[in-house]
């Protein structure tokens, strides 16, 4: 008889690709419910400073992010996952939460409702960058947003919405980098300055910040060159350069800070990579116990009045956001390990055993969850015994046994698993019964 030769993959060559792609990765058990756990308390915390939730499409028209981020900044020169779509579209994975979120509020025309509106959001976004430490080419971000004011206490009001949540997930010794870019009445000038400057040392600069210089030369202030970092301690200060308007604003903002606390370090070389950035920006850093390790920076953010209308708005919005990197503070030693509300440790342990109970067994354990008693449940064990042995490893303090007898007879017997007593209650009063106990 001829051998039919089977056209499946041997098991070894199939599950070579059976993984994740580089930089992503799967969430589940205990580190899902971690993320859970930070969105509620950040959701929870937004909530009571007036921000609603929006959620946006995880891709966008590419231009949405091209026009929005600008040209010269990484994650639009190397960073972006795009893609032409059958009819012709080009797509894009969003790399960030902020141009979507202004196109949403262009789009639904929310220029014409009270201002300001604020919105929270929640989301995985997605960077083609070299997976490190705490950072992921897929991952999660939580972002407080302020659009139609360009008063400095929604700067300040942002900041401290930000730093309430990343304060109650457990971050410890927070710092912030702020600084002030200006804007285009008297950024231009400090371009100016600052190029010619470069000028000066262009032969100490590398490949990638020369390129920069034509494009994008704010972007040359973020360098992590070594060469480039040196040069930048002399360049021109872009405090000297703000107008009038600008300096009052930053004054302004700073000031709210220390009216509540906040600490904060000017430092004049922060520029962000997004050049939709206009006056304040900033980073958040927290610090660690271990005195040799550097401090991480778990969030950013700052203000974007000319986004809207990089993206094909007619006017300009006045905007301010704050963006939390979730990964991070998850992954750090400080977090709380946040339990989401769905998690309740389990009062009683649901035992079934034969036929006509495991029939009758998802209408009690439903009447159960009507009534939101927390229980635990292994419907397909068969024995007493496996089932009661699982009741006493998750420390349950009552067993629910539904045997024949009772499922005949409507009725369940509870055992108190500590002292082994046991009684038999009619399921009509079984949820007083339990309110008892």
């Amino acid at each position: 008889m001829n051998k039919i030769k089977s056209k499946t993959a041997s098991p070894a060559k199939a599950n070579k690709n059976l993984s994740t792609p580089k930089g992503m990765r799967d969430l589940m058990n205990e580190e899902y419910y971690a993320f859970q756990g930070f969105f509620e308390k950040a959701q929870e915390v937004a909530v009571y400073y007036g921000f609603r939730p929006i959620e946006t499409p995880m891709m966008e028209q590419t231009e949405t992010f091209t026009s929005g981020i600008g040209e010269g900044t990484d994650i639009i020169d190397k960073e972006m996952y795009t893609l032409k779509t059958k009819g012709g579209d080009h797509l894009a994975l969003r790399p960030e939460h902020t141009a979507s979120l202004m196109r949403a509020y262009i789009e639904h025309g929310m220029q014409n409702i009270p201002q300001p509106v604020m919105f929270y959001q929640y989301g995985p976004v997605f960077r083609h960058d070299n997976p490190q430490k705490g950072r992921y080419r897929e991952f999660w971000q939580f972002d407080l947003d302020s659009l139609g004011s360009d008063k400095s206490i929604m700067d300040a009001m942002v900041i401290k919405a930000g730093m309430s949540i990343l304060e109650e997930a457990g971050a410890q010794n927070l710092s912030i980098e702020i600084n002030s870019i200006g804007d285009k009445e008297c950024r231009s000038g400090y371009i100016r300055e600052l190029v010619n400057y470069y000028k000066k040392h262009i032969g100490q600069l590398g490949i990638i910040d020369r390129e920069r210089l034509k494009t994008n030369p704010l972007r040359i202030l973020d360098s992590k060159d070594p060469k480039t970092k040196e040069i930048n301690v002399a360049a021109p200060d872009v405090m000297a350069s703000l107008c009038p308007a600008c300096k009052k604003h930053f004054k302004e903002v700073l000031e709210y800070l220390e009216e509540m606390g906040i600490g904060y370090n000017i430092n004049k070389n922060l520029v962000r990579g997004l050049s939709y950035y206009t006056r304040t920006v900033f980073e958040v850093y927290s610090g660690s116990d271990d005195p040799n390790e550097a401090p991480m920076q778990i969030a950013s953010g700052g203000r974007y009045d000319y986004l809207a209308r990089q993206i094909g708005s007619k006017k300009d919005v006045p905007a301010v956001g704050f963006s939390m990197g979730v990964d991070r503070i998850v992954a750090s030693s400080w977090y709380k390990k946040l339990s989401p509300r769905i998690l309740k440790k389990p009062k009683v342990y649901f035992i079934q055993l034969g036929t006509e109970a495991r029939l009758k067994s998802l209408n009690v354990i439903d009447t159960l969850r009507k009534a939101h008693v927390p229980i635990a449940q292994s419907l397909s064990k068969d024995t007493l015994g496996s089932q009661l042995a699982i009741a006493e490893k998750l420390q349950v303090p009552y067993a629910l046994i539904f045997g024949q007898k009772e499922a005949l007879e409507d009725a369940v017997i509870v055992r108190n698993m500590s002292n082994r007593s046991q009684e038999t209650v009619k399921l009509k009063k079984l949820l007083e019964y339990l309110k008892d106990l």
